[in-house]
């Protein structure tokens, strides 16, 4: 079934209350000593949820998506600011990004649902967009962790019923090929280093999402990634949205 994407993405950001909410409460705290930087390449976009507020730490901004509609939407939104560049791409390559010059890339909401070639595919691009020392900040999937378990083997006629009375939790269409085990295995690969993944729960109780910190470094001496496994994150989530509205 098509998605119409009536609220051009807003409705993710509802445990949060609003996307400012979201990235105030939550995102921000976690780049912000990486901001403001000189270059930023987005990945899948979307409509610019989170575009409208990295547009201010940079001095050069470039985006990515596969769907043309979504760069559309960008181009319309950010037109008056001329630093913002919208480039529609193959949903894997990021040939229209010079080599060594991105400085900080960021990707939230997108990669939960992409496949391991693809993911495999955009880091070999980052192993040579980023510059050495640049950074890399990635939502992706960490269901693979949870794939070849007794509950993931229900038939679906069991399953559905208990997810729907909240007996067990949903997956949310994460991918199953990709967890945060492997992300760091593949960002190996091409001279990427995973500095922190912090492992979340996304409205449920399993931890299916993973925040991956990056950078590239062509040292072979890295100090071993922090691996933080927090089941509190839609707590958090709640939290600020209770700050939020106390505001208004």
């Amino acid at each position: 079934m098509k998605y119409d994407w009536k609220e051009a993405g807003e409705e993710w950001s509802q445990p949060w209350g609003s996307s400012a909410a979201q990235w105030g409460g939550t995102i921000f705290p976690r780049i912000r000593n990486f901001l403001p930087t000189g270059t930023i390449l987005e990945i899948a976009p979307g409509f610019g949820r989170w575009t409208h507020y990295l547009k201010d730490y940079f001095f050069f901004f470039c985006l990515g998506d596969l769907c043309f509609v979504f760069i559309v939407g960008c181009r319309q939104r950010f037109v008056a600011d001329s630093r913002v560049r919208c480039y529609l791409n193959d949903g894997r390559s990021l040939a229209m990004v010079p080599d060594a010059s991105v400085d900080f890339v960021f990707s939230f909401d997108s990669f939960v649902h992409t496949n391991r070639e693809v993911v495999e595919a955009y880091l070999r691009e980052l192993g040579t967009k980023l510059k050495i020392g640049g950074k890399g900040f990635i939502h992706h999937s960490n269901f693979g962790e949870y794939a070849n378990s007794p509950r993931e083997r229900l038939p679906e006629a069991l399953a559905k019923p208990l997810i729907k009375a909240k007996i067990l939790d949903w997956a949310h269409h994460r991918n199953p090929g990709m967890s945060a085990e492997l992300f760091r295995a593949l960002s190996a690969q091409d001279r990427l280093h995973c500095i922190s993944q912090e492992l979340v729960n996304w409205r449920g109780r399993r931890l299916i999402d993973c925040l991956s910190l990056f950078v590239r470094s062509d040292s072979v001496q890295q100090q071993p990634t922090k691996i933080i496994r927090n089941p509190n994150f839609m707590r958090e989530a709640a939290r600020i949205r209770r700050q939020w509205r106390s505001r208004g």
